[in-house]
Parts: C-alpha cells; sequence; structure tokens
C-alpha cells in the first residue's frame, strides 16, 4: 500500500495530515524561519542552507528573505536564479525552474490544491501537481501560479496574473487569468521601458 508521501509524489488524492508529511513540513518551517531570521549580510550561510533545504540548486542562487515552502525537496532551481520579497512555494509536487529565472516580490507558486466537493475537501483530501518554468523567465510581482502549470522559456509574465493555464515561449503575458498579449520580438531589444530605448 503507497504511503501518503508516495501518493503525493505521484500526483494521487493523499491526507497530508499524515504524520509523515507533517514532520517534513515543520522541518521546511524551521528551516526557512532560519534563513530568513539571518541577517542580511550573511548571504554565504543563508545560501548553505538554501542548499540543503532545497532539492536541487546551481552556484549562483539569490533570494531575498522571507521565503516560505512546504518541503523545499521537491524545488529545483537553474543556475543564475533570482528571487524578490515573499516568495511562496507550495512544492508537494516538483517545482522545475530552468535557468537565469527572475522573480518579483510577492511571487506564489502553488502545486497543491483540493478537491472541489466540499465533503472530499473537508475530509482532508488534497493532490499536488507539478510546476514547470523555463529559461530566461521574467514573472511579475503578486503573480499566482497554480498546479500544473508550465511557461515557455523567455517569456515575460506580467505583475497581478493569475496563471490558469500554461503559457507557450517568448511571449508576454497577462491578467486573471493571465493570457498571451503579444510575442517578443526582435525590436524589443532596442527598449528597456515602453519606448525608451537603451
Amino acid at each position: 500500500m503507497a504511503s501518503e508521501k508516495e501518493k503525493m509524489l505521484t500526483q494521487q488524492p493523499y491526507l497530508a495530515s499524515d504524520k509523515e508529511l507533517s514532520q517534513e513540513r515543520l522541518f521546511a518551517q524551521k528551516t526557512c524561519f532560519e534563513v530568513n531570521s539571518l541577517s542580511p549580510e550573511l548571504l554565504k550561510e543563508r545560501n548553505t542552507i538554501l542548499k540543503k533545504l532545497l532539492g536541487s540548486t546551481k552556484d549562483k542562487l539569490y533570494i531575498e528573505p522571507p521565503f516560505h515552502c512546504d518541503y523545499g525537496y521537491n524545488i529545483t532551481l537553474g543556475e543564475n536564479f533570482y528571487s524578490n520579497y515573499n516568495l511562496i512555494i507550495l512544492d508537494c509536487a516538483e517545482v522545475k525552474i530552468g535557468d537565469n529565472v527572475m522573480l518579483a516580490p510577492n511571487v506564489s507558486i502553488f502545486t497543491a490544491g483540493h478537491p472541489i466537493d466540499a465533503e472530499k475537501r473537508n475530509q482532508g483530501w488534497e493532490y499536488a501537481i507539478p510546476v514547470t518554468i523555463g529559461n530566461n523567465v521574467w514573472i511579475g510581482g503578486n503573480t499566482v501560479i497554480n498546479p500544473g502549470i508550465t511557461i515557455g522559456d523567455n517569456t515575460v509574465i506580467g505583475s497581478g496574473s493569475v496563471l490558469t493555464r500554461d503559457i507557450p515561449a517568448n511571449v508576454i503575458a497577462a491578467g486573471n487569468p493571465c493570457k498571451v498579449i503579444r510575442e517578443i520580438t526582435e525590436d524589443d531589444r532596442q527598449f528597456y521601458f515602453r519606448k525608451r530605448k537603451f
């Protein structure tokens, strides 16, 4: 018989109140508390702790505290990852983030969800579906990424977006629900903000 953790990791309904999962979440909470309590100049110490918590990271990593996650071990970060304040990752399933990804303040990444049916939800059932973010992605502030979402390479997500569907590569997308606004073109290379040229 599969454990609740095995069910969680294989996208089956599971009970998060399970003792093993509760202990793992407590460890992640304590580790995040330690990271978030460090003095700002202790960057090397902060990254050492984060690398023990997270599933996989590369050398260049910068997460501006506070940072919170459910487990940590389901998070894979590519090279040159940057997150501004208040990153929340509910990593009950894998969260895979590519190279050169930038997250603005208050980005939330949710792999966890609950059944629509109130009776099942009240019984404590949950599910977890992976999230994948490609390379060279910039995600604006106050964005929510829901379970099962994939964001393609080189894409920019506008502030305040709520992602309920996959977003392809090489586009600007924004809104609630988040939708593609336009493709990114060679013309974009000459501007840093709207019509302001480099």
